[in-house]
């Protein structure tokens, strides 16, 4: 369908938890010299004006980013998700937010290697723009799953995988389950993270429990949903399940929900976990 784009979204309250995780997986992988890889399966622009007709017709980042940008806690992964995103801003003025192939670029070094594919006929040339000058770097205007297929497993045999499709199509979970038992085949070492939305309660457990039934190992869930379940009235939370996490993700990230939930929250009802679903 290609109809879904980010520009109406980015930097909401499922942003947040998303590039939040991301970032605290990258810079626990920079913490070797060894170089690593980073996929992205459904990069989007890349980089979103906030000022833009479409970010200001739903202003969805004034619920997630806009809460955050004069954070003025001590939590050091909040931290550093707000300073990354400050990092695309000329000033104190919110005006641009990263999607997650800006934030890798913006965090990666020059030894490590991007990889990104896109579908998007307007949204995937605004993305190769961005890394021309990236020695290793490649950015394709490919099937998410073709990709992974493509370019799995990287040269350096680490690295994050973060996989986030649009969830148009209903065939898109099914898809996403098979690309990722395919995927991990060809690199079980790599860090898989897969943001879900959270729409339907029943249908995120079915999905969950899809994902469990795989037989993968070492499964983290991380969710945040600022709004009460509801049945199918938008988007009430989003989360991340992550395969082969850092073995400090999930205090990290109970960490940051504990300081999270409140400042985001729209509902007295706002609800968050950080679960291992399947052991090491």
């Amino acid at each position: 369908m290609l109809s879904y784009r980010h520009s109406y979204h980015a930097g909401n309250h499922a942003d947040v938890i998303k590039h939040l995780v991301q970032i605290c997986i990258l810079n626990y992988l920079k913490r070797k010299d060894k170089p690593f890889c980073y996929h992205d399966t459904h990069a989007g622009a890349g980089l979103y004006s906030l000022h833009s007709e479409q970010a200001q017709k739903t202003a969805e980042y004034q619920t997630g980013i806009g809460k955050l940008w004069n954070y003025q806690g001590s939590n050091a992964d909040i931290k550093a998700y707000v300073d990354t995103i400050r990092r695309v801003n000329d000033s104190d003025d919110l005006a641009f937010y990263p999607g997650s192939p800006k934030i890798a670029d913006l965090l990666c070094r020059a030894t490590d290697t991007i990889q990104a594919t896109e579908l998007h006929p307007s949204d995937q040339p605004i993305l190769a723009s961005q890394f021309q000058r990236r020695k290793f770097c490649r950015i394709e205007k490919m099937d998410a799953w073709a990709g992974l297929r493509a370019m799995l497993p990287p040269l350096s045999k680490r690295g994050l995988v973060l996989i986030d499709p649009p969830y148009e199509l209903k065939t898109e979970y099914q898809d996403l389950v098979k690309g990722l038992q395919q995927a991990y085949q060809r690199f079980p070492q790599g860090t898989y993270a897969i943001w879900y939305p959270v729409i339907e309660r029943q249908a995120v457990e079915s999905f969950i429990d899809a994902l469990v039934d795989t037989q993968i190992r070492n499964q983290l869930r991380i969710e945040y949903s600022p709004l009460p379940d509801n049945e199918g009235f938008g988007m009430t939370g989003s989360g991340m399940l992550v395969i082969n996490p850092p073995f400090t993700l999930k205090q990290d990230m109970e960490n940051c929900l504990q300081e999270l939930a409140p400042l985001l929250s729209q509902s007295p009802a706002a609800q968050w976990q950080v679960t291992q679903l399947v052991d090491e």
